[in-house]
């Protein structure tokens, strides 16, 4: 033993796998009844999109590599390009990403660092600034 202790990743630090089961299902239940958001899932289950999201999160804070394994680089603003993404959307988006953030009830220091950078993908997705 080298006495050199590793810090585990966000993905542990949060709980894993479950933590980010809940944080997208608790955010889709939102998308699921919005009225500009939910066109732009046009999977009749919303089933795809949530297990998409599940993996690129997971792999994004230090969990497992699947979603590049399954889809290749993440490309988030070629892979949203066909959608309007105005800052209506983004707003929704946020709105219903916070409840799910507010949802899993994580350390201060965990939700701050999470919520940054789910406000910093939300703004970069914007495409237009048509209604």
């Amino acid at each position: 033993m080298n006495g050199v202790t590793q810090e585990p990743s966000f993905f542990e630090a949060v709980g894993g796998h479950d933590t980010f089961v809940r944080l997208v299902d608790a955010f889709y239940d939102g998308v699921a009844d919005d009225p500009v958001l939910r066109p732009m899932y046009p999977e009749e289950d919303l089933g795809p999109a949530k297990e998409r999201l599940t993996l690129f999160l997971e792999q994004y804070w230090g969990g497992p590599g699947t979603y590049s394994a399954q889809r290749g680089h993440p490309r988030l603003r070629m892979r949203h390009a066909p959608f309007k993404v105005n800052p209506d959307a983004r707003d929704r988006w946020l709105a219903h990403m916070r409840t799910a953030v507010d949802s899993l009830g994580l350390a201060p220091i965990h939700e701050s660092q999470l919520w940054d950078y789910l406000e910093r993908a939300a703004f970069s997705m914007i495409n237009t600034f048509e209604d």
